[in-house]
């Protein structure tokens, strides 16, 4: 189908959001904030959540 016989717009090419140096930025941003803190549940979520962003980068 197309827009003529649906009457929509199709919907266009995704585009990245983040560059691989803005995941190393972050990275980096997360282990300064992960020293600071004392909560052990907290300082798991942002570990878990440096990790994820490794794989991005």
């Amino acid at each position: 189908m197309t827009e003529e016989t649906t009457g929509q717009k199709e919907p266009g090419r995704a585009r990245a959001l983040l560059s691989t140096a803005d995941f190393k930025l972050l990275r980096r941003a997360l282990e300064s904030h992960a020293r600071t803190l004392d909560d052990r549940e907290e300082l798991a979520k942002i570990n878990a959540l440096h990790h994820r962003l490794g794989n991005y980068s």
